[in-house]
């Protein structure tokens, strides 16, 4: 890897507004829509804002938060009604930046679960490999469907200081949102008509239609008769919304794991008529608990016998398992020598910088600068197993750092970045928030990337975390068509 360039040198450390050129000036593109806002009132916005929260509570859009009890509570989704505002040119850009990364991710996991030539080569070391544990050598050999392993991921983009954007994290094992995605949508056209009036908005409700046809370019039996189960962990996932969603809206089978059963290799799904054949398994649960013959033998969430089916091809699973040592935390330092290694190409979306707690050198920089880092667990998702180092304190950073020193293999560390800033309307206000977007990438026939995305906003003033688990929202993602 390149040297680093300290926080110190990364550039000024106000962060870039998306929706304001300079003062109270709004860019171009926004120029329509604050016009109309100001020209309606914040009467009008209170209404809207009021209508909003009425709809997401009637359709029943909610969301769950663990805390430490576990038990788990659950919410309103949380949607601010202004929404954000991508160019042409800008999504051109990331939609190509994503097609790239996807691509050279999946022909990184058929390499690494095949002749493992990067590693032979010495672009990745092999130990990074080997310690993670999302790597499953029990699926080492076995060929998915097409050879696809990342059909759907959620890539988190920010934008810098300086406007850039920039690849924050890849999510390829069971990425979730794009519920709330579509739903933001239907609630922005339904309180908001006549914004849209006066842009031109490309869709993001067609989601489910390109992923059913993708999940059905998968079954071994042809994809006329194709048919496809939703896997859930049940009622009480945090994302059960988002199955049911889905699963309504492809017009496909939501199942648990005790609804399925394996006989010679083949998939069953119960139901009153007796035993209906699965081709495809669309699974919203970890490797770890889908099969207790071949991973966690206590899990009751997975079916027993899968694995073997799909080795035999005749069934296809939805990411493919061992997927997530590509979105590894550890990994992604190495994913721009990825994309060189397989594509031969230089990356059109740069990463965040990011320091390996396993090198030495790295390990002391961060150390001595943790008040200006991230620092973060390279198995944890949604915010927790972080260190955010300007709001830590003294304690707590000590306390990370043992956590480094005694599993270092289990952290990296980036500096911090100053996420952009977008208005919100907040308790009657506009203010401004920062945020992030995670676009979803379908990887069927072709790659193809949903114009939009989930746009995730921390509503907390002043925080940087925009996850939903710890306090953060959302708002609609508009690309405008050229």
């Amino acid at each position: 890897m390149p040297p680093l360039s300290s926080p110190a040198s990364s550039g000024p450390k106000t962060s870039y507004h998306e929706f304001y050129a300079d003062d109270f000036s709004p860019r171009d593109h926004y120029r329509l829509l604050w016009d109309h806002i100001r020209a309606t009132g914040n009467n009008a916005l209170e209404t809207k804002d009021h209508e909003s929260q009425l709809a997401l509570q009637t359709e029943g859009v909610t969301f769950t938060v663990y805390g430490e009890s576990e038990e788990g509570i659950e919410r309103i989704w949380p949607f601010d009604l202004i929404p954000r505002i991508i160019t042409a040119p800008e999504w051109s850009r990331i939609e190509s930046g994503l097609k790239q990364r996807v691509k050279a991710l999946n022909l990184f996991l058929e390499d690494l679960y095949g002749e493992q030539k990067i590693i032979k080569d010495g672009v990745i070391p092999p130990e990074l490999i080997y310690q993670g544990k999302d790597f499953r050598r029990e699926i080492v050999g076995i060929v998915p469907p097409r050879g696809i392993y990342t059909h759907i991921s959620g890539i988190d983009i920010i934008r810098d200081e300086q406007g850039d954007f920039l690849i924050l994290e890849d999510n390829l094992r069971t990425p979730s949102g794009v519920s709330y995605m579509i739903e933001n949508r239907v609630i922005e056209r339904r309180i908001l008509p006549e914004f849209f009036n006066k842009y031109r908005v490309r869709r993001v409700e067609h989601y489910p239609s390109l992923l059913l046809d993708a999940l059905r370019c998968l079954s071994p039996r042809g994809k006329g008769t194709a048919e496809i189960v939703l896997l859930t962990p049940g009622i009480y996932n945090s994302a059960y919304f988002e199955h049911t969603f889905l699963a309504k809206e492809m017009g496909i089978e939501l199942a648990e794991g005790r609804d399925m059963v394996t006989i010679n290799d083949i998939v069953y799904l119960k139901t009153t008529k007796g035993l209906k054949r699965v081709d495809v398994i669309y699974r919203r649960i970890d490797d770890d608990y889908l099969d207790p013959l071949i991973f966690r033998s206590d899990s009751s969430l997975g079916i027993a016998g899968v694995i073997n089916a799909w080795r035999a091809g005749n069934v296809a699973i939805v990411n493919a398992p061992g997927s997530g040592i590509a979105d590894d935390k550890a990994v992604y330092p190495f994913v721009p020598d990825i994309i060189r290694y397989y594509l031969g190409q230089q990356p059109i979306l740069k990463n965040v910088p990011t320091y390996q707690m396993t090198n030495a050198t790295d390990r002391e920089y961060v150390f001595d600068n943790m008040e200006r880092m991230v620092v973060k667990a390279v198995s944890e998702s949604g915010g927790y197993g972080m260190l955010m180092g300007p709001s830590s304190t003294p304690a707590l950073r000590k306390e990370f750092m043992d956590r480094v020193l005694e599993n270092p293999r289990n952290y990296i560390a980036q500096p911090v970045v100053y996420l952009s800033r977008h208005i919100c309307y907040m308790d009657g206000e506009l203010e401004a928030r920062h945020l992030d977007l995670r676009p979803f990438v379908i990887y069927g026939e072709d790659i193809q990337v949903v114009p939009g995305g989930l746009t995730r906003v921390a509503l907390r003033k002043g925080s940087l975390v925009v996850n939903s688990s710890q306090g953060g929202g959302s708002k609609d993602t508009w690309v405008l068509a050229e």
